[in-house]
Formats: structure tokens, sequence, C-alpha cells
């Protein structure tokens, strides 16, 4: 895919990195509970290897319900470069429904540096959209409460999303708009209440021109990959099951269609990930705390 020009709505802006000394790349939203290990030896160990060997160097395990935290707890403990979230997905259905302490306390107890995955998808209806926008709105209110940022799936919903995001967050600690498959007006309002935008493999899918797009406009200082595997795996690999090594594809994809080096988006979208994800900040490498730090944006 050839380098093409940006939307002109985004600025353009940029952390002022060096990528000469080694490359990183984050996979920032992937479910390592739910990979098909039977593919890779029945080895999580194996799969996360694999991924460092392409120099993948930091991992965000996300719940899709507070009973998935322990287990990917404890995945984070056994792996200094894995860390969690913690939340219930739109359409997952539980019972009860988790209040707003019940959501704080879970990530509290288990050190997430996330809130979520949380959201609306109005394209499927085995959650009502009463019900996802109640359950959506205390998910905000606990990340609001508890200064993390919140991981949003959003899916056909832009106006609920929106709303609840502008009222219930605080644009210095926002969030992201993760798997980002929507319009580029609602990403541009995102943006300009404090969040990252995240692309996945969906970027190299042949009929995802919208989400190329996508990939060019969005501030590279707002950018985030992901593989949210075990699903989406990137070309070469559609139809296979997805593993966080394949955010590489997804960087080179996005670096060929922004006409840039694939070390320039690795480390610009690892630092953005450092400045959202502030509790996961102490174990970034040194280089990428000095970037920060030289650009004015310091990491606790």
């Amino acid at each position: 895919m050839g380098a093409r020009r940006s939307s002109t709505f985004f600025a353009a802006q940029r952390v002022a990195i060096s990528s000469e000394s080694f490359r990183m790349f984050v996979d920032s939203h992937c479910h390592l509970d739910r990979l098909k290990l039977e593919e890779h030896g029945g080895s999580l160990e194996a799969v996360l290897d694999a991924a460092r060997a392409r120099h993948v160097h930091q991992f965000l395990a996300i719940a899709v319900t507070l009973d998935d935290v322990p287990e990917i707890s404890a995945i984070a403990r056994q792996h200094e470069d894995v860390v969690i979230s913690a939340g219930v997905h739109p359409l997952h259905q539980v019972d009860p429904e988790p209040t707003v302490e019940d959501i704080k306390k879970c990530a509290e107890r288990f050190g997430a540096v996330a809130i979520g995955e949380t959201g609306l998808d109005y394209h499927y209806e085995s959650v009502s959209r009463e019900l996802q926008y109640e359950r959506f709105t205390r998910h905000l209110i606990a990340a609001r409460e508890l200064e993390l940022p919140v991981i949003i799936h959003t899916r056909e919903a832009r106006e609920d999303t929106l709303a609840l995001i502008k009222q219930h967050t605080d644009p210095a600690v926002g969030g992201v708009l993760h798997c980002f498959t929507e319009d580029l007006d609602m990403a541009r309002v995102a943006v300009g209440h404090g969040f990252m935008v995240s692309i996945s493999g969906i970027v190299t899918f042949r009929n995802a021109e919208h989400v190329r797009e996508l990939a060019r406009a969005i501030p590279l200082d707002r950018l985030l990959i992901e593989t949210d595997s075990p699903y989406l795996a990137p070309v070469p690999y559609r139809g296979t099951s997805n593993v966080p090594g394949n955010v590489v594809e997804v960087a080179e994809c996005i670096a060929a269609e922004r006409g840039i080096t694939v070390d320039e988006l690795a480390m610009q979208t690892t630092a953005n990930f450092y400045r959202l994800f502030r509790a996961a900040a102490p174990e970034a490498p040194d280089n990428v705390r000095e970037a920060l730090a030289s650009s004015g944006m310091l990491i606790d």
C-alpha cells in the first residue's frame, strides 16, 4: 500500500523520538486469556516469546467481564511486560450487573491500568441498548473516580458514545476508542476530548479503505495500534487465530499509508501508550521516558 496524503482537518503533531537505538511495539489491546493456545503447543509463554522476538515488548490484556480479571491478573504477575484492564464488554450478558463500586474495587484489587473494555454496540441486540447505556455510564464514572483511562468499544452508536464521553470523562485522563472503524468526524471529536484512537488489523483488509483513511488522518500523537487477538488477524494471516506479534503487520501497514518509517510509527505509538496508560509507565524503557520528558510530557 503506497503512502498517501492525510486528510487535512487533523493537525499533525509528533513527539520527538529517536528510533535509532531500538524498535519497540506495544499491543495495546489483546485478550491473552482467550488465545487459541492449542495452536502454539498450549503455551502462552511461546506466544509472548514469539511476539517479543518481533520487538513487541508491552501487552495490555483486556477483560471482557469482571470474572476474567483474576485470570488475566495472574498472567500479568507472571510476565512483567503484561498489564491489565478491568471491565465488562457491552455485548456480554452478566448477572448481576456490576455497580460503580464493583468496578472500582475490582480494578484496585488487581492493579488494572484502565477501565474496560466497555462501550456501546448498537449493531447487535444481545444486550439491550438501554442496559448497554447504563453499564457504560457506570464504567465511565468508575474510571473518572479512579482517574484511569477508559477503553471504549463503539459500533453504530456515535451520538450516545460521544455524549457520554463528554459528560463523564476528564480530558486530562482520557481514554481510547479501540479497534476504531467509525468515521473521521467521530474520531476528531474524541481526540478533542483527550482520547486516542486505536487501529487494528482491519486496516490491512482489502475492503477497509475507510480504516486506512483513518490511519492516515489521525494525529500521530493520538494513535495506538492493537491486535484485538485472537480476533481480526491482519493480512497475510487473515482467517487464522490472531496473536500479539501480528501488531507488527498493523504498524507496517499504517507506516506505509502515512509515508513514515515503521520505526517512527513504532516508537510514537509506544510513547502514546505510556502517556495514556500512566500506571504502566514505570516499566517504560529509558529512551521512551527520555523522549516524553524532552517533549514536556513527563510520565510519573
